[in-house]
């Protein structure tokens, strides 16, 4: 079972970092995902991350005071807009538009009620 724990977490781990460079794609769910997965399969991995100097600080905020850091609110938020103005851009179906900006503004919700770090 470890070892398919590991892989997730490796999945999971490549995920946040193809999100630290592609701005849609989020990297703070994929980093929380990764930690849970490494700490069931490799303590040295799971150590490493969580010691990391950019990735362990979400990380921490996380897990300790379920904070999420004032720069990562602003931008989820620009993501989150930026994902609704593209769909409207190539035409996406209205009612399609509608479910994203119910479900995606219960995401800002939830963001937005979090203490910052």
């Amino acid at each position: 079972m470890r070892i398919i724990w590991f892989t997730l977490g490796g999945v999971s781990l490549f995920l946040a970092f193809l999100g630290v460079l592609l701005p849609l794609l989020p990297t703070v769910p994929f980093l929380l995902v990764s930690a849970f997965f490494f700490a069931k399969s490799s303590e040295k991995v799971h150590d490493w991350l969580i010691s990391h100097k950019l990735f362990g600080t979400m990380i921490r905020d996380w897990h300790e005071r379920g904070a999420i850091a004032l720069k990562s609110k602003y931008f989820a938020t620009v993501s989150i807009v930026s994902v609704v103005l593209i769909s409207l851009l190539f035409g996406v179906k209205l009612m399609v538009i509608y479910l994203q900006i119910f479900v995606l503004s219960l995401v800002l919700l939830f963001i937005w009620t979090r203490p910052n770090n």
